[in-house]
């Protein structure tokens, strides 16, 4: 599926108990990830509006860490604004907007946002049949990088029982890491166990994620850790499991 048709809708229900029928929009949101360099003062954000009903909408956006749980920490932030801030998109029409940093970014490193659109439903009159209105959220990483910046991710794999391995990965980089793939490969180069995953890995950050085979207990000794990332690009680490 093309990446600008992948639908991230976070609901938020406004009732204390789920009741039906519900009501809400249908949109969509181009691109799905910003990338911006500190050279560039806007870009643009097309919203699609794919219901039969007007769509009223906010944006907002947030400092981008993560907690040492792996947790994403958002602040609400002036460094960017969208123009506007507000948008009333027709049924099956879209909008343009633009994304701006206010100032340059401070600092050498990659600096990272999230940028919230949220579906406003109290703007439309209520409906007397509507039990429980849904607000659908998108979420968008933005990413303002100073050129010549690489990636640098350190990962392990230990053994967490006789047929998982828990593997950990180290940020050592000034830009993000987002492995797509983890794929622990015999000597012969025959995979042993893999996962796919989306999560994201912050400048100073670390995260694990556990691999388990189906077939039973993951053999011992040298092996290799293959890590594909979010732009296809693939390293192999080299690890020992205990047997």
């Amino acid at each position: 599926m093309p990446a600008e048709k992948i639908f991230k809708r976070f609901c938020f229900l406004l009732a204390t108990c789920i009741a039906l029928p519900a009501a809400a929009g249908t949109f969509s949101v181009t691109p799905v990830r910003i990338f911006m360099s500190p050279r560039d003062r806007a870009t643009a954000v097309t919203v699609t509006n794919d219901g039969d009903d007007e769509l009223v909408m906010q944006a907002d956006v947030y400092t981008w860490n993560q907690k040492a749980s792996g947790e994403d920490d958002l602040a609400l932030s002036e460094d960017l604004i969208l123009s506007p801030p507000i948008l009333k998109i027709a049924p099956h029409s879209r909008q343009v907007v633009r994304l701006a940093m206010v100032s340059p970014p401070k600092g050498a490193g990659q600096q990272t946002y999230r940028m919230i659109v949220r579906e406003i439903p109290e703007a439309h009159p209520a409906d007397k049949q509507v039990q429980v209105q849904v607000a659908l959220a998108f979420s968008l990483p933005v990413f303002i990088t100073p050129p010549g910046l690489k990636r640098d991710l350190a990962c392990d794999a230990r053994r967490a029982s006789a047929d998982a391995v828990t593997v950990t990965c180290d940020n050592h980089g000034p830009i993000y890491a987002q492995p797509r793939e983890f794929a622990l490969r015999g000597t012969a180069g025959k995979t042993l166990v893999s996962r796919e995953s989306a999560a994201y890995i912050l400048p100073g950050h670390q995260r694990s994620i556990e691999l388990r085979r189906a077939e039973g207990a993951i053999p011992g000794g040298a092996l290799k850790l293959a890590v594909t990332f979010d732009d296809g690009t693939a390293h192999d680490y080299d690890v020992t499991l205990a047997d």
